[in-house]
């Protein structure tokens, strides 16, 4: 399965293809560097973890409050139509949960936006002042 004694750290790829926002409740909570779509990942804190099944109980509850909270808050903030909740991992195998606000009409509606196209960055500190705004959000509502 997965070594207990190693300690957690964030993959390389997910390090490079997002902005942080914040740590809380053993998550950790990133901005996707697409500008497509607000798109929100969260990582347990929980090395060695590539399923929701490789968490605790508790582990598990936490991820999917902390998704379901992130989702009803990115739903808020951007005004999406519908919030997307995932956890694929198909290509970067470290647990992570995608939450993305869609809205009728975004690039690919319908249809799913993974392996749609090639991601649009965020130009210059766009991301970063984005993943910023969040943070505050995110804290309003987790710290509440």
């Amino acid at each position: 399965m997965f070594d207990l004694n190693k300690t957690w750290q964030l993959d390389s790829r997910l390090e490079a293809d997002t902005f942080p926002i914040m740590s809380y409740a053993e998550c950790s909570f990133r901005l996707m560097n697409d500008s497509r779509w607000p798109w929100v990942i969260i990582v347990p804190q929980v090395a060695g973890a590539e399923e929701l099944h490789d968490l605790s109980k508790p582990q598990i509850d936490n991820a999917l409050m902390m998704a379901t909270q992130i989702g009803g808050k990115l739903k808020s903030y951007t005004g999406g139509n519908k919030i997307n909740t995932a956890a694929i991992g198909n290509i970067v195998r470290q647990l992570h949960i995608h939450v993305v606000a869609r809205n009728e009409g975004d690039p690919n509606w319908p249809a799913p936006i993974w392996g749609y196209g090639t991601a649009e960055k965020y130009s210059g500190a766009e991301g970063k002042v984005l993943a910023e705004k969040l943070k505050e959000e995110f804290r309003a509502s987790l710290f509440s």
